[in-house]
């Protein structure tokens, strides 16, 4: 591209990711870079993603899109007029695979499912859905916006309008005893298309819940019982066809999110939008990689747009011992492991040789890691643990 700042790597792949950073409320367990504002100049927003998106083009050139991903934040709040230029524009800039996976993540408030065939019309061929909670009293306590009925409303309208949605659920919430998730997981699993996410409920610093379990108006179920419901998720879900192909994501086969998937291989993806990160990398020397990171606030993010035609609040060098660990990191949450392969194309290293037989040797042993001739991969009770089994990988 003229006035690129990166070596063409052509025909890579390059997943971009859109972010959006509006809520109409804050989730009380939520610690991403999300705000709510009373009103947001949608045009000023447009031109600004646009402006950055261009930027982004010249950051990873000679690129091959084969995924482009609306997150957030609710981008389900944006106007279906903003998702299409952003997808046209794309598709002018870098070469697109004519079969481009475009996901959209949307709250199922009875409003937003309103713009799902716009959104479809405007591109989006895979909807994301944030529905967490298939019980009353479990979406009033993560301060969801939406009822059950609504959900599964939009769950049909999704179904009309998309070839291809998801959506997430979490569990181990206060009170929850595996036999009511049991049931609320066999509900879950009749309304599933291809896809579900699963996630444990968390508490995060700078949240809502982390100041209420600080002071003791939240527990969450013992080590124990959040165990239990971890394996019953895996086992139930592989009954159903829907098997774990990452830590928290249950598919059909072929149907894996192909963006996030993007991430987890440690491949390349350029970000958009305030807060959003970026990894690819721009050169044809040693293996490295170019991280981005942009401003995160709304306000300083558009206006650094504004006058500089980007929002980048930092950019670094990945390489050497840093880009091995953040491809372990990634790839170890996938159950189909890492591939030693591709790995190596992306460190210069394979990863069983680098790590060396003292610090896999005892994982292997624990039944926590196993290696073949092209693979190494977390066990699944090695994914159950994936934190501890890093904490011995990289330490």
């Amino acid at each position: 591209m003229k006035g690129s700042t990166a070596q063409p790597r052509a025909g890579e792949p390059l997943g971009v990711y859109f972010h959006w950073p509006f809520c109409k409320s804050k989730c009380p367990y939520c610690d991403f870079n999300s705000h709510v504002r009373d009103g947001v100049s949608h045009e000023r927003w447009r031109n600004a993603l646009l402006a950055e998106l261009e930027h982004a083009a010249r950051e990873a050139a000679g690129r091959r899109v084969e995924t482009i991903f609306f997150g957030g934040g609710t981008p389900s709040l944006m106007e279906p007029a903003t998702v299409a230029a952003l997808i046209a524009r794309v598709k002018s800039l870098w070469d697109t695979d004519p079969d481009v996976e475009i996901t959209l993540e949307a709250n199922p408030t009875s409003v937003e499912a309103g713009r799902f065939a716009a959104l479809a019309q405007a591109g989006v061929n895979r909807l994301s859905l944030g529905i967490q909670a298939l019980d009353a009293a479990a979406l009033r306590f993560l301060g969801r916006g939406h009822s059950v009925d609504e959900a599964l409303a939009a769950l049909e309208l999704a179904r009309r309008h998309f070839g291809r949605y998801s959506f997430d659920l979490i569990y181990a919430r206060p009170g929850q005893t595996p036999e009511s998730w049991a049931a609320e997981l066999d509900r879950a699993i009749a309304l599933a298309g291809e896809h579900l996410s699963l996630y444990q409920l968390t508490i995060e610093r700078g949240t809502r819940f982390f100041v209420d379990r600080a002071r003791g108006a939240i527990v969450l179920p013992d080590e124990d019982d959040a165990a239990t419901m971890f394996e019953q998720t895996q086992a139930r879900m592989a009954a159903a066809g829907l098997r774990a192909y990452e830590i928290s994501n249950h598919a059909r086969p072929g149907a894996a999110c192909r963006h996030n998937l993007i991430y987890w291989r440690y491949q390349d993806y350029v970000g958009i939008g305030p807060g959003a990160h970026g990894r690819f990398a721009d050169d044809a020397g040693p293996p490295v990689k170019r991280a981005t990171r942009r401003t995160s606030g709304p306000e300083a993010w558009i206006e650094a747009v504004e006058s500089s035609g980007h929002g980048t609040a930092e950019t670094a060098s990945i390489a050497g011992r840093d880009l091995v660990e953040e491809a372990l990191m990634m790839g170890l949450r996938l159950a189909d492991g890492i591939d030693r392969s591709r790995f190596a194309s992306v460190t210069g290293c394979d990863p069983v040789a680098t790590l060396g037989e003292a610090r896999l040797a005892p994982l292997i042993a624990a039944g926590l890691l196993e290696i073949d001739a092209t693979h190494l991969r977390a066990t699944p009770a090695g994914r159950q643990r994936l934190n501890a089994v890093l904490e011995r990988l990289i330490a």
